[in-house]
């Protein structure tokens, strides 16, 4: 123990000159043990390694316990790795196929040679299932698993479908999938700023023909791994051999290569252009043999298509399944040709979305192998992604928002109020692996990435403007003018990583140590409401010009048309870890990890005036960020080889691992902090369906103020304190709302426990199957809380079995709401997997596994604005009392099974199957309006019991509705089981879907020389059973009558003070809660490909 701790100490002070960083595992590694027949350790035997491909060798000597290990391998292979040694007859191993991030067991028993002259035993190396010694839960993804997997998309986030863990985007094990580490060769790739939750690069920022491997990682308990809570993604690029390698592709699919009705109705618009065209090419060879290589990858698609499917209705009655809107089609020419009319502003088309869209990726990889001790790759990558999107669903700056999206069955926007989006990605990766001697090795890695998304629209500069349905329920009717995120909106996000690990072997330890280093900026110009904001009651309030019920407007001091926030932070990290492998059966992972994020405080100023406020006793400073602290992340990982041929593992760890969080809830604090531009809305709000109007909307009748300018002057004039023109830190201005960070705040943190079993089955042919458990505690989790809000205890009651609290009119302290990111250790959550491999025949693979998961949270932070996060939960005590409820992006339950097979003809089959419940759209049932007066329309209902019904504790407004409620609620399975309870949020998961994909393609093969030409035609169908029955393969959502789960209405009090509740008008004993999606997404799809491959 006493070595161990000189040596790690040894090796922290050898590394104190070494900066390095926060990046994933982008090698391979190769160890194991030699003995002789009697089982005594060879001493001096010399392990070399060979990458057939390239020619790259490797080797080592054994040490004095006869353990050799090679750090910083090529992943994949085949490998030759040849085992001599005086004396002995020499070993040869073939066909070794080594994982990313995993170390392969090789062990070698050496017999005698007494002739000195015997040939070397070759053995041919079986490819063992469980010959990698992982300790927790991750999945490796080989190219040719890629190859075979049906895939439309050719995404990575198809690709992560094939780990029990998948299947839902970058979610993972139930976690928000913004908060995943995806990386490729080490340099981050990930979506940091969190706008949603898709990849860079329009959610595609890599090809599949560039990638070699892929590891889906869930709890390792390597301490080298990090930055994700949930789940990450570490990629690894191709490199190219002694042998030119190349390709050249082509994949196609439109609007007539899927169907066109669900459940034998024709899908709106299912004709529509709709097509999309890949082009691309690989090339990979030798620029000096076995030492110098390239590898080139470029690829185009361009795709005309649709934005947008609602359409107007031609006489006010909607209808979800055809995608047709109550909003007539009267009412939107009455619209746009007032604005015409009476502005000059052209609203766009009511009826046609058009959008092109485009994605190019261009990536360059070299491998240096120095000398036989020192090999060099640096890849660079850039992607550049064009597309539009649909106007933003239903956030605003007012008292509160609508309860329905802007196009939607309910409402309907303008073709002129979509936005574009120009995602673009570079990154670089330099990665210096080094081997000193048999004992030292090192690998460097740096990393540079620059993100950038900016919108743009086809609008011109105009207002946004909100038109709500006269029902006083908030439900939107029609969105015009300029979306109103669009304005100045973009985000530039740089990433600098650098990390250094230095690994040394003595006796049976393995010892790790490593220093990192990550740098991140992003700037973020954001101005909702930019061009100004109105929202209207009614569409009549519009036409005749009444007052407003919100006037909004986002504006820059002293002039400034595109003011911009910025968060700048380092984080360091200090780790250390040891394998001791007390014998050939038995390996132990022991390690910690220290990390920190220092915030820089240039960029940020505080606003005198907030920090003045008193919250109940509480100042709030928006010009600083989170004091520094350290987290630790201490971890313990084990695998025993029980029967010691590798049939049977038993292995598992417990540990801290330390995430991310989307950056746009820290830049929310300067963008909404009234320092660096002034958020302001002039609004209504509401007590128990009471509205109460800001006094100065009043000057707001009439003709709206178009031009921003104007509008500013007259905000100004009406409350020149409010709406400052100018600002200085000491005076600073109380805006509407903000956003500030606790200082005591912490990046998210979770504690995970898993325990596995892996058994291969002895039969002829390789059949493994696995069993996991992982169980994960919150130890810093992420919430949202509002200290403008006091607190509920002591406020009055309802009556009945619904006591929830009552909101009077004076709940706020002041009239800026103060949302403030901070910390909670409440949730947890578990995951469960079964996993089956086998290989019957030759070329045949079958994977399948089955996987539960549950996650209880107290928020997952929905949207990217802090009101949003705020907002978005069901609640019964109101946002600031959210109770731990089932997380929004869980799938409770998922299996799939991957088929794959080729013959020697060269035909290929890849088919998978995957049937889930939940899928992550999970739903909540909620009362229609904001029953406890807090403002926000998100109230869970409470689920009477049947007695409390018939003894009038829980009063009905009608025997009508009473009857319709009670005959909906027997049938209803969440409903009939949580009797007497509250509804949990995000609780209805939607039922079980099944889907089979197909993928085929043919080999066409000549030989020329010694080169081998291949065509291949291809064809991948997505839900191909659809193809026979237009009901099959179809999900379920919600049905869209039942008003995203608002089945009751509070009515009011009634003259004994009890609650009283309407049921809504859908609601009764024949209602479906689920009924077939009918987008054109639930269609079968289909794609053609072409591809000339060499050699």
């Amino acid at each position: 123990m006493k070595q161990t701790i000189k040596c790690l100490i040894a090796v922290f002070a050898a590394m104190l000159a070494v900066v390095s960083a926060s990046a994933q595992i982008t090698t391979s590694s190769l160890g194991g043990r030699v003995i002789d027949a009697n089982g005594q350790a060879v001493i001096g035997a010399a392990v070399v390694a060979t990458h057939e491909p390239s020619g790259t060798v490797y080797g080592v000597m054994t040490n004095e316990d006869g353990r050799y290990t090679i750090n910083g391998m090529r992943s994949g292979g085949p490998y030759k790795v040849e085992v001599s040694c005086l004396g002995y007859q020499t070993v040869v191993n073939t066909d070794v196929t080594l994982q990313l991030a995993e170390q392969y067991a090789l062990n070698a028993t050496l017999n005698e040679d007494k002739e000195m002259l015997s040939e070397a035993i070759v053995i041919g190396q079986a490819a063992s299932k469980f010959a990698a010694e992982k300790t927790g839960a991750s999945t490796n993804i080989s190219n040719q698993q890629m190859e075979n997997l049906p895939t439309i998309s050719r995404s990575i986030t198809d690709v992560a479908k094939l780990s029990p863990y998948g299947g839902n985007d970058m979610s993972f094990a139930g976690a928000d999938g913004r908060t995943a580490n995806f990386t490729v060769d080490g340099a981050n790739f990930n979506n940091n700023f969190g706008l949603s939750e898709s990849l860079p690069g329009g959610g595609n920022p890599i090809s599949l023909d560039a990638i070699e491997e892929v590891q889906v990682v869930i709890s390792p308990y390597d301490v080298r791994q990090t930055n994700f809570v949930g789940g990450g993604v570490n990629a690894i690029t191709k490199s190219g051999s002694n042998k030119f390698k190349g390709s050249a592709y082509v994949y196609h699919r439109n609007e007539n290569m899927r169907g066109n009705a669900v459940n034998g109705k024709e899908v709106s618009g299912a004709r529509d252009i709709e097509r999309t065209t890949t082009y691309g090419f690989t090339l990979g060879g030798p620029i000096v043999k076995n030492k110098l290589f390239f590898f080139v990858n470029f690829e185009y698609s361009k795709s005309p298509s649709v934005v947008n499917r609602w359409r107007p209705s031609t006489d006010g009655v909607a209808d979800a399944d055809a995608f047709i809107s109550r909003t007539s089609i009267e009412q939107m020419k009455q619209v746009s040709e007032f604005l015409k009319k009476n502005y000059g502003y052209d609203t766009g088309s009511a009826t046609d979305f058009p959008a092109e869209e485009s994605n190019r990726k261009i990536l360059a990889r070299i491998d240096w192998n120095i000398t036989d001790n020192h090999h060099l790759a640096i890849r660079y990558n850039n992607t550049l992604n064009r597309g539009w999107n649909p106007t933003n669903a239903s956030s605003s700056n007012c008292g509160q928002r609508a309860v329905q999206g802007r196009l939607s069955q309910y409402s309907m926007a303008f073709a002129n109020s979509i936005y574009s989006m120009d995602n673009k990605v570079n990154t670089i990766s330099v990665d210096f692996n080094s081997r000193f001697g048999n004992n030292l090795s090192n690998q460097f890695l740096a990393t540079f990435s620059q993100l950038d998304d900016i919108r743009g629209t086809n609008s011109e500069k105009f207002p946004f403007i909100d038109i709500l349905d006269g029902t006083g329920t908030f439900t939107p009717l029609m969105a015009a003018g300029y979306e109103l995120f669009t304005w100045n909106n973009g985000v530039h996000n740089q990433v600098v990583t650098v990390k250094d690990d230095v690994t040394y072997y003595t006796g049976n330890h393995k010892i790790t140590a490593g220093l990192s280093y990550e740098y991140q900026m992003a700037d973020n110009s954001y101005m909702r409401n930019g061009t100004g904001y109105y929202r209207y009651n009614s569409l009549e309030d519009f036409l005749s010009g009444a007052v407003p019920e919100t006037v909004a407007l986002t504006y820059g001091y002293d002039g400034e048309t595109s003011p911009a926030a910025r968060v700048r932070y380092s984080k360091v990290a200090l780790y250390g870890q040891e394998e001791w492998t007390p014998n050939d059966r038995f390996k132990l992972t022991a390690g910690i990890r220290l990390e920190s994020i220092i915030f820089s405080n240039k960029d940020i100023m505080r606003n005198q005036a907030i920090y003045d406020v008193d919250y109940n006793g509480k100042h709030i400073d928006t010009g600083k960020w989170p004091t520094t602290k350290v987290q630790v992340s201490p971890r313990i990982g084990f695998s025993w080889d029980v029967l010691g041929d590798k049939s049977l593992k038993f292995r598992g760890g417990t540990g801290l691992f330390t995430g991310r969080l989307p950056l746009v809830f820290f830049t929310n604090m300067p963008t909404n902090s009234g320092m660096v531009q002034n958020v302001a809305a002039i609004t209504t709000y509401y007590n128990d369906g009471v509205a109460s109007p800001d006094a100065l909307l009043q000057h707001f009748k009439g003709e709206m103020i178009t031009d921003v300018t104007k509008l500013l002057e007259k905000m100004n004039s009406l409350d020149p304190k409010r709406f400052p023109t100018t600002i200085t830190p000491e005076d600073g201005v109380l805006p509407s709302s903000f956003a500030a960070v606790d200082p005591k705040f912490k990046m998210p943190q979770v504690w995970k426990t898993s325990l596995a079993v892996d058994y291969a089955i002895p039969t002829p042919f390789p059949f493994s199957i696995s069993a996991e458990f992982i169980y994960n505690k919150t130890v810093n989790g992420v919430c949202m809380t509002d200290y403008n809000m006091k607190s509920v205890d002591g406020f009055a009651r309802f009556k009945g079995p619904d006591a929830r609290p009552m909101y009077p009119t004076d709940y706020r302290y002041t009239k800026t709401s103060a949302y403030v990111l901070t910390n909670t250790n409440r949730g947890y959550g578990y995951s469960a997997v079964f996993s089956l491999n086998m290989s019957p025949v030759k070329g045949f693979d079958i994977t399948a596994a089955y996987t539960r998961t549950a996650s209880k949270e107290l928020t997952g932070m929905p949207g990217s604005d802090a009101s949003s996060a705020f907002t978005y939960i069901p609640t019964v005590g109101g946002p600031n009392y959210a109770p731990l409820h089932n997380s929004q992006y869980v799938t409770p339950d998922r299996i799939f099974v991957n088929l794959s097979y080729r013959d020697k003809g060269g035909n290929s089959f890849g088919i998978f199957y995957e049937s889930m419940r939940g899928g992550g759209t999970n739903y909540s049932y909620m009362y229609e309006n904001d029953m406890n007066g807090d403002n926000y329309n998100y109230d869970s209902i409470y689920i009477p019991t049947d007695a409390q019904i018939e003894n009038n504790e829980f009063r009905f407004v009608s025997e009508d509705d009473k009857a319709r409620y009670m005959a909906f609620a027997a049938k209803d399975p969440y409903l009939s089981k949580n009797k007497g309870k509250y509804a949990e949020a995000y609780s209805l998961y939607t039922p079980w879907s099944h889907r089979v994909d197909l993928q085929y393609f043919h080999d066409f093969k000549l030989k020329i020389g010694s080169s081998v030409n291949t065509l291949r035609l291809s064809v991948d169908v997505k839900n191909v059973l659809n193809i026979f029955n237009s009901s099959w393969g179809v999900y379920k959502q919600m049905n869209p009558s039942l008003n995203s789960g608002r089945i009751l209405k509070y009515a009011g009090l009634d003259k004994e003070g009890y609650p009283t509740y309407s049921t809504a008008s859908a609601v009764n004993g024949n209602t479906q809660t689920w009924t077939p999606m009918t987008g054109i997404g639930q269609c079968w799809y289909a794609q053609v490909g072409i591809k000339y491959m060499f050699n």
